[in-house]
């Protein structure tokens, strides 16, 4: 089995992850909306 440690380590990295990508998709499609409407 996998050593505690290891998995403590993955679960705050996974978590790091679904919070940087919470952040970046709603400031993308932001950013795609700019860009959208500065076309049109």
């Amino acid at each position: 089995m996998a050593n505690s440690q290891d998995i403590t380590a993955n679960k705050r990295t996974y978590g790091g992850f679904l919070t940087l990508l919470k952040w970046t998709i709603p400031v993308t499609a932001l950013l795609v909306l700019i860009v959208i409407a500065l076309i049109s």
